[in-house]
């Protein structure tokens, strides 16, 4: 028996440990939804709390899912946009809450209300209103500080 025989059981074996170790890893790549919660989750754990605003509540197609022959929001991806400043700058995002409904019903959401942001502070255009584990939606209505001119309260005690 020769060297030269060894060499196509070395070969094999090589090919072999390459195409587990391709199956092994590919195996363990995230899908961009899991990706997609870890950031959220770990904004709601590490990012800074600032004060925005909600701009605008809308519905977009999704392009993951395939459109339905029924008019209905199955297709539709719901995307929360907001504004925030942070050192001087204004910032604008939107958060798709598509998958947080359970969290948070955008249609009872109000435009124009402040909200809580959680901001990366090492990349402030990372940030977030809803989280699992988080919301920076009030669920009140903004207090008035001082009086009104329209108050109807003012009227009568004249």
């Amino acid at each position: 028996m020769s060297a030269f025989s060894f060499y196509p059981i070395v070969i094999a074996v090589a090919v072999a440990l390459a195409a587990g170790s391709a199956h092994w890893l590919y195996s363990r790549r995230k899908t961009p939804e899991e990706r997609e919660r870890e950031r959220r989750l770990w904004l709601a754990n590490n990012g800074r709390i600032i004060d925005g605003t909600i701009i605008d509540i809308c519905e977009l197609p999704d392009a993951h899912h395939p459109k339905n022959k029924k008019q209905s929001s199955a297709g539709l991806a719901q995307m929360l946009i907001f504004h925030y400043d942070v050192a001087g700058v204004t910032y604008e995002a939107s958060q798709d809450v598509t998958h947080l409904q359970e969290y948070v019903d955008p249609k009872n959401c109000r435009i124009g209300v402040p909200a809580s942001i959680r901001y990366d502070p090492q990349n402030p255009g990372n940030s977030i209103v809803v989280a699992e584990t988080w919301t920076g939606l009030r669920k009140s209505p903004p207090v008035r500080l001082g009086i009104m001119e329209d108050d109807p309260t003012l009227e009568s005690r004249e």
